[in-house]
């Protein structure tokens, strides 16, 4: 049995088929604006987390710090090496028959760290140490003996400088 109404049957169901598609658009769109919403909210939390980016920053420096610690004992440790190993190899070059160098040169790493301070006066310690080495050498090239024993023209060996 069929109950008349004003609307016709096939009318009824355009109508409800109309229906579900705006109900689906609307449910369609709150998901997406839910899934906007949390976007949102992880993308704040992220930017806007000081404490773990400040976490982050300070650990990121601690690796860091410890990275140019262990560079710098290691660059400490070759230079070591490297100095005594120019030491060494001055001391044979400037020992050997070999040697075309004046009597009066020193190797480098002697010319470098020599420095008589029982020769400097109190005056010549407070001025630039090119200036002190200017008035030592004026005062060695003076006197006649020589503050330093030499062997082969050279001094002994500088002191060791750590």
């Amino acid at each position: 049995i069929e109950d008349e109404t004003q609307v016709s049957r096939a009318t009824q169901g355009e109508q409800d088929n109309y229906e579900m598609h705006v109900r689906a658009a609307n449910i369609v769109r709150a998901g997406e604006s839910l899934m906007k919403l949390v976007s949102d909210l992880k993308q704040f939390l992220i930017l806007n987390d000081f404490p773990s980016v400040n976490e982050a920053i300070n650990q990121r420096n601690q690796q860091l710090r410890s990275l140019q610690e262990e560079c710098d004992k290691k660059l400490i440790a070759l230079r070591d090496e490297i100095s005594i190993d120019l030491y060494e190899l001055e001391e044979e070059y400037y020992s050997s028959s070999y040697s075309l160098c004046d009597s009066n040169d020193l190797p480098l790493c002697e010319a470098y760290w020599r420095q008589d301070f029982a020769t400097l006066s109190p005056e010549s310690l407070s001025m630039p140490l090119t200036a002190a080495t200017a008035e030592q050498s004026v005062t060695t090239s003076q006197s006649s003996t020589p503050s330093h024993p030499h062997v082969n023209g050279h001094g002994a060996g500088p002191p060791e400088h750590s």
